[in-house]
């Protein structure tokens, strides 16, 4: 058991990429804390997997405090955290307005901050740790009408550095991790505009946005939960301060070469 008598709290632990990764860490020995808004998805991973729920907003430091409070009154301690809560607003930079701009940052940045900010004190206690930010690959390249979303998650990447820095000869790993395209009910809202404007399938939709990737699919989430697996488990013991891609080969494509190759005759 690669997390055996580990304890874990994973934010936004009630769908997609949090509840896979929940579940992989339940399995692999861990007690897991999941945390995030909707109490009704959180209660029923929970149950599954022999955990604990805590509902609320992840933004909001009374409630990252109140779960690793329950982590510790539950399990005994701490050792891992997944801050893997967040959103997404589209929009350019002119046309964002201050409430979907803060609100991206408190959820996607801040929430990540203050969990971690919450959690240290009991990793250091326990002798270290590992923190996994998820973040995502539109922290390394931008799409278009991204601005809050793009810069709240390429935030998450300096995060990561700065507490391995500080923390490391505290026994505190973190990292951050960072997927493409993700078969998850969020990803499946993000391919909507895709599907009307085209007027396609959901699984079309996938397939257009991942034509020039080089394994030519998304991501499910037990392939992202694997990842934070790695980053959590004693496997990643010198990996620390630097950022996992997890996008299918997509950063690796000259994108110039593909415009050009289509241009041919």
């Amino acid at each position: 058991m690669r997390l055996g008598n580990k304890v874990a709290i994973v934010s936004g632990g009630g769908t997609g990429i949090g509840a896979a990764t929940a579940r992989v860490f339940a399995r692999e020995g861990a007690k897991v804390v999941v945390t995030g808004r909707r109490a009704e998805p959180l209660e029923a991973v929970a149950a599954e997997i022999d955990g604990r729920a805590v509902a609320g907003d992840t933004s909001d430091d009374d409630h990252v405090r109140a779960a690793v409070a329950a982590a510790r009154d539950a399990f005994g301690g701490l050792d891992v955290v997944v801050a893997n809560a967040g959103l997404g607003f589209g929009g350019a930079a002119a046309d964002v307005d201050d409430e979907r701009w803060q609100q991206t940052l408190d959820v996607n940045l801040t929430g990540a901050f203050r969990l971690a900010r919450a959690a240290i004190p009991s990793l250091v206690e326990r002798g270290g740790g590992s923190i996994v930010l998820v973040s995502s690959v539109s922290a390394l390249v931008s799409g278009t009408d991204g601005a809050a979303y793009v810069t709240s998650k390429a935030a998450m990447l300096g995060l990561a550095r700065s507490i391995a820095v500080d923390y490391g000869p505290s026994g505190i790993r973190a990292n951050a991790l960072c997927p493409g395209w993700v078969d998850t009910p969020m990803g499946d809202r993000s391919m909507e505009t895709l599907m009307t404007q085209h007027r396609i399938s959901l699984g079309d939709a996938y397939r257009l946005v991942t034509q020039h990737i080089p394994l030519r699919r998304p991501a499910t989430a037990d392939e992202i939960a694997a990842c934070c697996l790695f980053l959590a488990s004693d496997e990643s013991s010198i990996v620390t301060g630097t950022t996992l891609v997890a996008d299918g080969g997509g950063l690796a494509v000259d994108l110039t070469e593909v415009a050009w190759q289509q241009e041919r005759p």
